[in-house]
């Protein structure tokens, strides 16, 4: 009897250590969502596209530039090329006004107020980011930003809307240069 409970208890051993099994999927997902989102967003860029490029054909006398990042400008100021643009980590102090697409002042320089910024080191809307890196001390330049390079699907929570492209012309008054080690 004890050889009995021996291979009981081994053959109940063995089979209540099985490994628990992965629960499967209760729905599969088709990335429906995502597709339907990069249409959307494709639309939204097309119409932005028109609309800049309209604002372009209008304003003719301006020499307009497309940059690497996806937005549009032209210098009101233009220095020589031996200036220095920022580089990280340096102070730029900058003025800047925001308008809509329609020439609609949303924010004034004066609403903004004169800013410092740490290249790269701070948080500021991306056109913006980019557009100082092309500048350099007394240049003015005006940018035609996409909603995606400026404040995208949130805005900033005040006046500037959901996927509102943007215009905004920027002074660099000063690029302190910090050292790195």
């Amino acid at each position: 009897m004890n050889k009995f409970l021996i291979i009981a208890f081994a053959i109940l051993l063995c089979v209540s250590c099985k490994s628990p099994e992965a629960r499967r999927p209760e729905s599969i997902s088709s990335g429906s969502f995502i597709k339907e989102s990069v249409e959307r967003n494709k639309e939204l860029y097309a119409k932005e596209q028109v609309s800049i490029e309209a604002i372009m054909k209008q304003n003719s006398d301006h020499e307009y530039m497309a940059s690497q990042s996806g937005f549009w400008y032209f210098y009101n100021t233009k220095l020589a090329d031996s200036l220095a643009t920022p580089n990280f980590g340096d102070i730029v102090n900058f003025d800047y006004n925001v308008k809509s697409l329609n020439g609609a002042l949303i924010y004034s320089k004066a609403d903004l107020k004169t800013q410092n910024y740490a290249m790269d080191k701070q948080e500021i809307f991306t056109g913006l980011r980019e557009g100082l890196k092309l500048m350099k001390i007394g240049e003015t330049v005006t940018f035609l930003f996409p909603s995606q390079k400026a404040y995208g699907y949130y805005g900033d929570n005040n006046k500037i809307g959901i996927n509102l492209p943007l215009i905004c012309e920027v002074t660099i008054n000063s690029i302190t240069q910090i050292q790195s080690n």
